[in-house]
């Protein structure tokens, strides 16, 4: 009985997984304790499989937990990185960390990305799902080694080699950072789908940013880069829903 439950949770194949802990191990420096945790971070509800009882398996459960976890360290790693500086840019630099466009970086930059099992559905972007990976992921630590592991790895393993503060700090004037920061504090979905065209003549890309708040484009934006096209995009949906912040030209 145990067994067959098991196998019916196991998300990953004999070769995904050896491949998939290699790399956590690599990450995050040590290898799970309890693996069915770590697999069950990388499923997205959209992708859920059942338990013997019909119960739904994925990681909403463990995002929840992780988002906590993951609040309370970044909130006291800014708390000493920064002591003179006051509660409102703290407050700010803990947004830009722990938001989902941040972590879905964080997720490709470490390759866990990959990993990931969903299905998209609707506007849930890719983004967004990674992201919630990664809170996932930190929620199956803490249950697995308990928080001062789980801290360790948030600021030795993560913060410390994968994230530039220097550059976090000088993101204040990024549209892009500023539309996700209004969105997290006002509980508002906001997703940004890309598209790349060529053109035959000269073999030069044109990216094309939509930006989609709660389900309408709210800003279209244009450029020869990703970045570029997602920042005029931003730009124009900051504008239109009259958001009060520092978007000068």
């Amino acid at each position: 009985m145990i067994r067959s439950l098991y196998q019916r949770i196991k998300l990953f194949s004999n070769n995904d997984g050896k491949e998939f802990y290699l790399l956590l191990k690599n990450i995050i420096g040590f290898y799970p304790k309890n693996k069915r945790l770590y697999e069950i971070a990388f499923t997205h509800r959209s992708a859920s499989i059942t338990d013997s009882l019909g119960n739904p398996i994925n990681n909403e459960r463990l995002e929840y937990l992780g988002d906590a976890v993951l609040g309370a360290v970044v909130a006291e790693f800014l708390y000493n990185r920064f002591p003179q500086r006051d509660e409102g840019f703290l407050t700010q630099m803990r947004s830009k960390l722990v938001n989902r466009a941040f972590m879905s970086e964080l997720m490709t930059e470490m390759g866990l990305d990959q990993f990931v099992k969903s299905r998209k559905i609707g506007n849930k972007s890719v983004s967004s799902i990674y992201g919630d990976a990664l809170e996932a992921l930190i929620g199956a630590i803490y249950l697995d080694k308990g928080y001062e592991t789980t801290r360790h790895v948030i600021v030795k393993k993560i913060l410390n080699n994968y994230v530039d503060l220097n550059k976090v700090e000088e993101d204040d004037k990024n549209f892009k950072s500023q539309l996700i920061e209004w969105g997290q504090k006002n509980k508002v979905e906001i997703d940004f789908e890309t598209t790349e065209e060529t053109s035959g003549i000269s073999k030069n890309s044109l990216f094309t940013t939509k930006v989609i708040v709660d389900n309408q484009t709210k800003g279209k934006g244009t450029g020869i880069s990703k970045k570029a096209s997602q920042q005029n995009a931003a730009h124009e949906a900051l504008k239109k829903i009259d958001i009060n912040l520092d978007i000068a030209e």
